[in-house]
């Protein structure tokens, strides 16, 4: 019995074919019950049957064993439920014949409040508040829906039935085929379900509308809503339907399901779920409301449409084989994700924005304590916590470059023919390299071993020293120190046009590039610039003679926005990491004071919040003249772009004109503040004036927030009323994120406390913990006060770990260090254990950034200088 303790994996001495399941939900008592017909192969020897089960009670009696060709039975003599482990042992007298066989259980369960497993989620119908059953089982949490394989390798299919409410909705994966009314009860069969896993398997039961449409090869399509909400499905059902018809072509493979529903979940811990043929969302990722949503919602609605549909085939019907190969389903659904949105709306730039996604890979992966893209995985505990930016952003990131390397065409091919050979079973990374590796002839596996296998990435050096280009390549870390990590980096450059892009892959420590046409030309346009369009995923470091050229290439528009973008992006890493002086930094960001592109552009304010912080902490008597240089850089885009929307004004110019003005609120620039108060006026009068449509509504909050304080509270106390008064989570989460944002310490606190209330949903929560500078220590006095209760609510899923890296890595001091250390030495768990290790190394990081800006030598004048300079 002992040796089945503490197994990463459940063994493999008998293998699930099919389930069928019957449930029975109690939506007012929140319990269930359920039964359970396993048809089981016994493959080797053995008198157990070792199967997952967590937080079910089973009734011993109702287990037993009855093998397919013998009319004998077996009872099990002992029934073990190992909560520590999640698994359930059965014990029989004698061994089992081997073959297939039923196994039976009888099992019931409650309808948590976590947003795992078998969960319950809240809503109100005409006034009254009301539960509804959801299921979120990835990655390991079927178990506590009913006993089962919870491990992705073991593919089985599923008969499901449910016994609910008459008058309620209740979906699962595969299409109604018969329902049954018999008083205030009714039972719904579901057809059987193709082979799959079970963190795929799901249903659904409550009060829903829906809007519906058919793609061209007649698959059916719906978008499920509360009650009332139907129109705000729309958007998101013309994306589904262009989409599963975009990604047929793309994987040569139909969609391989009769219907696909998608439906919006109150409360939902994720972005949303690739449950096969019911996906389950937020509702701030699935619904769109014409009058209410900024551009920036529609986006997010697209994006995540997209990525949850790739999984249809890249995940569900090809299912990694272990959570370690998580990335594939993940990395690649995000890139993917990208290629049907740009096909759909080209006039998003899409792929320009992608550069949001390898930025936040990048940030992460320049930590000490980040993990390699493929991380062995020993307990399912450990699994929630690699949902994060190596798996979705590096792993997008790395395929893009692949992909990049590869050529489009190539890609393409390869990647049908993996579907194909790996359709209804599991693969590894291998596989796909394999694939890639065949239809190219190129030595993939080699070449990307050294991105998925080991942690990092590496810093290119390149300087220009007799007629040649110099690289060379050291692993970088955002702390600054060098590691010893090495890459095969596909390397493309260009010098001083577009016209002639170079390439090579840099397999050694350092290589020389001839560049003779380049030498002779020493006009100050002759700019180099590597990683051309970002497609790799790596830093730049280059000389002072190459970055003044990049510099005034930049000032004159000779380089493309992604270009634009890796130029600041790695300027800033390599400023963070102290090997770039902050002067250095600033100067390069005045060149961009004429700059529009929305991607390039909200990189720029995220920096300027980021160097502000800094800067507050290491030199505060600068502050003026720094906000000062930072207003004059976003004055011109503010300008041209100004409040009010133009007739026919592109989807980006909307999302940017939000966070310019954002950006200059948050910089106290009172034009902003006072004309943001005036249009926040006459939208409390009428929620529909033209004076604040919903794409400069944040911006106004956070400009009402910037002048509330405890003795003037009026403008808080009114954002708080619109935040009961809405039904749209877009809403509620626009008001959530811009009140912490407030200068007053008591105020904070009263946002910390009600962020923690029953009127924000738990999922919620996270947005109001981007206080501000003032308000990190009251943060963090509130998270000690509170971390039994954040323990309790959000310690079983990855949600406690926003928490944990939101309030600790903003902190900048060695003393902050110590003090955080202290108070986690007793109250870790293994679900943050890796985020409180990279928050608290960003803490550090941040620190020794402190220091050497502290020891700067005349920044004072050159950021005077650059505040007052006459452009």
């Amino acid at each position: 019995m002992e040796n089945f303790k503490g197994q990463p994996r459940l063994p493999k001495f008998a293998v699930p074919k099919r389930y069928d399941l019957q449930l029975k939900p109690d939506l007012s008592a929140c319990k269930f019950a359920g039964s359970i017909s396993i048809d089981v192969d016994i493959v080797a020897e053995t008198r157990f049957i070792v199967l997952n089960a967590a937080e079910l009670s089973i009734n011993p009696g109702s287990v037993s064993f009855s093998p397919r060709n013998s009319s004998k039975v077996f009872d099990p003599k002992k029934v073990e439920l190992v909560e520590e482990d999640e698994i359930l042992v059965l014990d029989f007298a004698e061994a089992l014949p081997l073959g297939l066989g039923v196994l039976a259980i009888g099992f019931e369960g409650i309808l948590n409040d976590r947003m795992k497993g078998f969960y319950r989620s809240t809503y109100e119908h005409n006034g009254e508040k009301k539960n509804m059953a959801v299921t979120q089982f990835e990655p390991a949490d079927a178990r506590r829906s009913f006993p089962c394989w919870d491990e992705p390798s073991f593919k089985a299919t599923f008969k499901i039935t449910l016994d609910v409410p008459s008058e309620l909705v209740a979906l699962s994966n595969m299409p109604v085929i018969e329902e049954k009314v018999n008083g205030p009860l009714k039972t719904v069969s579901y057809q059987e379900s193709p082979i799959m896993s079970t963190y795929l398997v799901a249903y659904v039961v409550g009060l829903f509308d829906y809007v519906e449409d058919h793609t061209s090869d007649g698959i059916k399509v719906r978008v499920y809503c509360q009650v009332g909400k139907a129109n705000q499905g729309e958007f998101a059902l013309k994306v589904a339907v262009r989409t599963l018809e975009l990604y047929k072509d793309y994987f040569a493979v139909p969609y391989p399901l009769p219907k696909l529903d998608m439906i919006a979940i109150p409360d939902f811990a994720a972005g949303a779920m690739e449950n096969y043929g019911l996906v389950t969302y937020r509702e701030t990722a699935l619904l769109y409301d014409e009058q209410h949503s900024a551009a920036a919602n529609k986006q997010r609605v697209a994006t995540v449409v997209a990525h949850e549909l790739a999984h249809q085939w890249f995940g569900n019907l090809v299912t990694m084989e272990w959570w370690t190969h998580l990335w594939l389903n993940e990395g690649f659904a995000t890139w993917v994700s990208y290629l049907a949105t740009d096909s759909i709306f080209p006039e998003w730039r899409i792929w320009t924005q992608f550069l949001d996604e390898l930025t936040d890979g990048l940030r992460l992966d320049g930590l000490a304590e980040s993990h390699p893209i493929e991380v062995e995985i020993n307990h399912a505990a450990e699994i929630d916590e690699i949902f994060d930016a190596i798996s979705y952003r590096k792993g997008a990131s790395v395929i893009r470059m692949l992909q990049s390397y590869l050529g489009a065409e190539c890609f393409q091919r390869s990647l049908a023919s993996y579907i194909k050979k790996h359709a209804y079973s599991n693969a590894k990374t291998e596989d796909l390299w394999a694939a890639l590796e065949e239809g190219s002839g190129e030595p993939v596996t080699k070449l990307m071993n050294t991105w998925t296998k080991q942690k990092g990435y590496p810093v290119v050096s390149v300087k220009f020293k007799d007629q040649k280009l110099e690289f060379e390549q050291s692993q970088f870390f955002s702390s600054g120190w060098l590691g010893d990590g090495q890459w095969i980096v596909p390397i493309t450059f260009c010098c001083g046009s577009y016209d002639k892009k170079k390439s090579f892959l840099l397999q050694t420590k350092s290589e020389n590039y001839d560049v003779k046409e380049f030498a002779s030309d020493t006009n100050k346009s002759a700019w180099i610039k590597l990683n051309v369009d970002q497609t790799g995923f790596y830093r730049v470091k280059y000389d002072e003679e190459l970055a003044a050229r990049l510099r005034y290439a930049i000032e004159n528009k000779y380089l493309t926005p992604t270009d634009r973008f890796g130029i600041l992006d790695d300027s800033f890493a390599l400023c963070m990491a102290r090997q770039l002086p902050l002067t250095s930094l600033l100067t390069l960001m005045g060149a961009y004071r004429e700059e529009l592109d929305y991607t390039v552009l909200s990189n720029l304010i995220s920096i300027t919040y980021k160097v502000g912080r800094i800067a507050a902490d290491a030199r505060p008597e600068l502050m003026d003249n720094i906000n000062q240089f930072f207003i004059n850089i976003f004055q011109y885009s503010a300008e041209k772009l100004g409040w009010d929307a133009t007739q026919g004004e592109s989807h980006l110019d909307s999302m940017l004109r939000g966070e310019i003005l954002t950006a200059l609120a948050m910089l106290g620039h009172k034009e902003t503040l006072s004309e943001a108060s005036r249009r926040f006026d006459a939208f409390l009068k009428d929620r529909n004036t033209p004076l604040l449509p919903p794409d400069t509504r944040k911006a106004a909050y956070v400009a009402v927030m910037q002048t509330v304080t405890s003795s003037n509270r009026a403008g808080f106390d009114s954002l708080l009323k619109i935040y009961r008064e809405t039904d749209l989570s877009q809403e509620k989460i626009r008001i959530l994120g811009s009140l912490p944002s407030c200068p007053d310490q008591g105020i904070i606190r009263e946002v910390l406390k009600f962020s923690l209330s029953p009127e924000v949903r738990s999922q919620d929560a996270m947005y109001a913990l981007a206080v501000s500078k003032e308000g990190r220590e009251v943060a963090w006095t509130w998270f000690k006060e509170n971390w039994d209760l954040i323990l309790k609510t959000y310690g079983s899923g990855f949600l406690i770990t926003r928490f944990v890296s939101a309030v600790v890595s903003p902190f900048a001091s060695f003393e902050k260090l110590k003090e955080v250390e202290e108070f986690f030495a007793n109250r870790s768990i293994p679900s943050i254990a890796r985020t409180l290790k990279q928050s608290l190394e960003r803490v550090n990081i941040n620190a020794n950034w402190v220091k050497s800006i502290q020891a700067e030598e005349n920044l004072g004048e050159a950021i005077q200088e650059l505040a007052y300079r006459k452009y």
